[in-house]
């Protein structure tokens, strides 16, 4: 299964070019069948720039999950603290085998072409 999630360009970059190798969520998707994750750069970019597969979501509290994932977290510490801030659980998608697309994707080529950038995530059918 495959989700669309919505991430910041300079974080996109990273993930593409190998040295961001978690990306953090405040929320976690339900399903357990979720290997894939479709990454849309959000504005300016405004696209679909490629994939990547979960090698495994951790879930902890924001230090702990700091401290498993600092090394290649691709922020800094002040940055991840600032987003779970008030919270008492993070999440941690660890990202392996990148790939990013040839050509980039506007949102309407994807699934029934009614998508729309997801707050969070979308599951896609395929």
């Amino acid at each position: 299964m495959k989700i669309l999630l919505s991430i910041k360009p300079k974080y996109v970059s990273s993930i593409m070019n190998g040295t961001k190798k978690f990306e953090f969520r405040r929320k976690i998707f339900k399903r357990k069948d979720v290997d894939t994750v479709v990454v849309y750069a959000t504005k300016p970019i405004g696209k679909v720039v490629g994939e990547f597969e979960i090698k495994q979501v951790i879930s902890d509290t924001p230090k702990s999950v700091w401290n498993m994932t600092a090394q290649y977290a691709g922020l800094d510490k002040l940055d991840f603290y600032n987003y779970f801030e008030g919270l008492d659980e993070a999440f941690a998608i660890q990202i392996s085998k990148v790939t990013p697309y040839k050509k980039q994707l506007d949102l309407s080529e994807l699934e029934d072409g009614n998508l729309k950038a997801p707050q969070s995530f979308i599951y896609l059918n395929g």
